[in-house]
């Protein structure tokens, strides 16, 4: 049952309400599965964010819904997890000064203000639109424009932890800003014309999973980590739709996994690794730096994965030595072996 189908007569600011419950509960599970990626080969840190509600998960969708609706229904940060990611990015962010406390605003209308930015993010990232502070301040944040980066923040984070986008300030001046695909990848899961949301979010959990487990991991393993945050094979998730087919066919028909059978297993069995697409686009070094943060830690926290991820670095950083040495040496033998040019009088 849908959303609209649960809250037939129920006003807009109800409905808002809903949404952004229903965006906590997905932060939050996103949030325990990444965690969940080390466990089989660390013990657990101290100090991770409180693990996700067990019950309350929304049911799935039955009927066609539009992008506006269906990017409302999106995962949201913890207000612990938020406030905590939160002071790193201020520091680093010149058009995000601080503002009254968040804690004088009721938080209902702090969460409908981030629910309402990230739903106009994903529509202008989707359409390629430039995306202004005035654009925001006048679209989606208006009377709250004192709490501009409580809840700019907040909706970034939603983006990255989901979504698997990175909202970046690139012109200073004018307060603008782009969304990118996180960790360099360059495919978001949207085929062209489609209505929905970016996927990149369920690729970079995926490569997460695969790293900490010694660089393959069971399709069980997969699923078992994915089901936290409420994604089952042949289950329509209410974001992201059915996923069995985005993860087995459309992510290895863009090399970001390989999906094979296990070595004699009998019955047999299945297991991912990362694709060609992946080792090119992106290192073990970021999708390592990306679990930590989401930890509240760093990539050292991890010491086998840091080993290889620093030994990972090594050799990329030697493979593209090697290949300007030799595009160097092709590009003299070809001056060299350049006929010389007379001039007749």
């Amino acid at each position: 049952m849908s959303f609209h189908q649960k809250n037939p007569q129920g006003s807009p600011e109800q409905h808002l309400q809903t949404h952004s419950e229903m965006q906590d509960l997905e932060v939050a599970q996103v949030s325990k599965a990444l965690k969940e990626t080390h466990l089989s080969s660390n013990p657990p840190l101290s100090g991770t964010s409180k693990e996700a509600p067990a019950a309350g998960m929304p049911s799935t969708p039955e009927g066609p819904q539009s992008f506006c609706s269906s990017s409302i229904a999106i995962t949201a940060t913890s207000s612990s997890k938020s406030d905590e990611s939160s002071s790193n990015q201020e520091e680093k962010d010149s058009t995000l000064q601080a503002g009254p406390d968040p804690k004088n605003v009721p938080i209902d209308a702090l969460d409908h203000n981030v629910g309402l930015l990230v739903n106009f993010l994903l529509l202008k990232y989707k359409t390629k639109e430039p995306i202004t502070k005035a654009d925001m301040l006048k679209s989606i944040i208006k009377v709250y424009e004192g709490y501009f980066a409580e809840i700019f923040l907040r909706a970034s984070e939603r983006l990255e932890m989901i979504f698997g986008l990175d909202v970046k300030e690139v012109d200073p001046t004018n307060h603008c800003y782009g969304i990118l695909i996180k960790l360099g990848l360059t495919y978001d899961g949207m085929l062209h014309g489609e209505v929905g949301v970016p996927k990149t979010g369920i690729l970079i959990l995926i490569l997460g999973v695969i790293f900490m487990n010694g660089n393959h991991a069971t399709e069980e393993k997969i699923w078992e980590v994915l089901s936290l945050t409420g994604i089952y094979p042949g289950r329509k998730h209410f974001i992201f739709g059915e996923p069995t087919e985005l993860i087995t066919k459309v992510f290895v028909e863009e090399n970001y996994l390989k999906y094979q059978q296990v070595a004699n297993s009998d019955p047999p069995c299945y297991e991912f690794l990362w694709g060609p697409r992946a080792h090119a686009e992106t290192t073990k070094m970021q999708v390592l730096e990306f679990l930590a943060k989401v930890h509240g830690t760093d990539p050292d926290s991890f010491p086998s994965q840091y080993e290889e991820a620093l030994q990972d670095e090594e050799e990329r950083a030697r493979a593209r030595f090697s290949a300007r040495a030799v595009s160097t040496s092709m590009a003299t033998a070809s001056s060299n072996a350049k006929p010389s040019s007379f001039s007749c009088t």
